[in-house]
């Protein structure tokens, strides 16, 4: 029903557009083995929908390593140009079934189509993934300043797209993320397992299904 009626979708990239997720573990991967620790994917697990920085705090509490401020920005920006150097490489055919064609539906529709989404790397994903022009409008995040589960990244897509929040639909994969679209108050379609994902709306394994 609210999926029907909906004027404006807003959608998390990783893991609900691409699964850029493994690209993010290899780099975090590769800055734990210098700095002398293993991390494994089930460390990665609990850096899913997480910041930059919150996650290079996990990465480190894991290692059991402190660093200042300004070690752990240069580790950040170590670990991003890591991350930038293996997207680079991404092209169409990583797009997540489904993902094209429902965003067209949305489009002949006349649904309004945002993107909500923690990466700071999100316009060079979508121009790389050939599906930048199919977005109304990008929210992520070098133009917020609090992360998910603040509902700051939606509530900020709602209003560039000029609706209000029960007129919006949240596509989210994270658990931090459908917290983040409740919070702004709008449904949530949630893409994964039903028992992750158990506070939202709908649950689904991805954009193919509808």
């Amino acid at each position: 029903m609210m999926l029907e009626h909906m004027k404006g979708a807003i959608f998390d990239l990783d893991g609900v557009i691409v699964d850029t997720a493994k690209y993010h573990y290899l780099a975090w991967r590769s800055l734990a083995g210098e700095l002398g620790f293993p991390f494994t994917e089930q460390d990665n697990e609990r850096l899913k929908g997480v910041s930059r920085m919150r996650s290079l705090d996990i990465l480190l509490e894991i290692g059991g390593l402190e660093y200042s401020e300004a070690e752990k920005l240069a580790m950040a920006e170590k670990k991003n140009h890591l991350y930038v150097e293996y997207i680079s490489g991404l092209d169409e055919s990583e797009l997540l079934p489904g993902v094209r064609a429902y965003l067209n539906a949305l489009r002949a529709r006349g649904v309004a189509i945002a993107l909500g989404s923690a990466s700071k790397n999100a316009e060079f994903i979508l121009e790389k993934l050939n599906i930048a022009g199919l977005f109304d409008v990008v929210i992520d995040g070098n133009k917020v300043a609090r992360a998910k589960p603040d509902p700051e990244v939606f509530q900020s897509a709602c209003r560039e797209l000029g609706l209000e929040p029960q007129d919006c639909v949240v596509f989210e994969d994270a658990e931090a993320g459908v917290a983040a679209g409740k919070a702004a108050g709008m449904q949530v379609v949630g893409i994964g397992k039903p028992e992750v994902l158990k506070a939202a709306d709908l649950v689904i394994s991805g954009l193919h299904e509808l």
